[in-house]
């Protein structure tokens, strides 16, 4: 039996020297190249936006505690990425930190494992 394939598709279109107009969906947002390789800097940059999208994945793992029979109030993920200013297009390390206040130690490493398994 074939694999089903989920496809997500982005867009960014350049919208002056260092800055652009990401696309998806029809929702858009800018894009800033940092002030330190000679962006705008002022909007959201393009390393921000990739740790963006990995910790609201982490925060989705409320979807499944709920589905386990296990809810949580709330879930907060928090992520700092590591690169090397000579070569910033790379990252070095990451660390996700998760936050569901009200959820008993060992039930919340359940879930966070389920999200790392994922």
């Amino acid at each position: 039996m074939p694999q089903e394939l989920l496809r997500t598709q982005v867009t960014a279109t350049t919208a002056g020297p260092g800055r652009s107009i990401a696309s998806a969906r029809g929702h858009h947002f800018v894009v800033d190249g940092p002030a330190h390789q000679g962006g705008p800097g002022k909007e959201i940059t393009p390393a921000e936006a990739f740790l963006a999208g990995i910790a609201a994945c982490g925060v989705l793992l409320e979807g499944h505690a709920r589905e386990t029979g296990a809810p949580v109030g709330s879930v907060e993920v928090g992520i700092e990425g590591v690169r090397d200013a000579a070569d910033p297009s790379w990252f070095t390390g990451i660390d996700l930190r998760f936050r569901l206040p009200g959820v008993e130690r060992e039930r919340a490493r359940e879930l966070v494992a389920y999200y790392q398994d994922g």
